[in-house]
């Protein structure tokens, strides 16, 4: 029995020894390298440093953030706002001396409130445009005239109407649109 306990004794002191060199020597190995993962990675020194400053060199390089991007599609995104349309300007120049009851560039439509001229309370006219591209081009625009006509007892029909209101309006708003766009095109050279 006292063979067993001295054994014992023997291999207590190998495993601690065994510990100790083991802590030792991933204490120096560590100490010499500084795994991957962990490292500190180096900045690019043209990335700025300011989130603002950031964003605002992505958007100049044209790498904003699109759903399209997102999708695998286009990497560019291509900003453009109403008062550099010149479509829009022209649609809205055209029909200024109407009110308006809906203008929303981002869903690309125009829509009047009835309108009636010297006071004409019996007879009113309204006006949709919807832009289907940006194009200046006569399928660029769709025009829609509603008329409502009002009889005794304020008995209202309303149904649409294709006169030459439509393509008269058209055909202003395109060619104001080409004299936007032109006089845009020589302001910039």
């Amino acid at each position: 029995m006292v063979l067993k306990f001295t054994n014992l004794a023997k291999l207590k002191k190998i495993n601690s020894l065994l510990r100790f060199y083991s802590a030792f020597f991933l204490i120096i190995l560590s100490s010499c390298t500084i795994p991957e993962a962990i490292k500190p990675k180096k900045v690019d020194s043209s990335v700025p440093v300011n989130a603002d400053e950031r964003a605002r060199k992505n958007i100049e390089e044209g790498r904003g953030v699109s759903l399209k991007g997102a999708l695998g599609g286009n990497r560019k995104t291509s900003y453009e706002f109403s008062t550099s349309n010149p479509l829009w300007r022209a649609s809205l120049e055209t029909i200024d001396f109407m009110p308006l009851t809906t203008v929303d560039y981002s869903g690309g439509i125009i829509i009047t409130d009835w309108y009636s001229e010297d006071g004409n309370t019996k007879e009113a006219i309204k006006i949709t445009v919807r832009f289907l591209s940006n194009e200046i081009q006569s399928n660029s625009i769709k025009i829609i005239v509603h008329n409502k006509n009002c009889g005794p007892a304020e008995n209202c029909t309303v149904s649409e109407i294709d006169t030459n209101i439509k393509f008269e309006l058209q055909k202003s708003i395109l060619s104001k649109a080409a004299t936007l766009e032109r006089e845009a095109k020589k302001s910039k050279k």
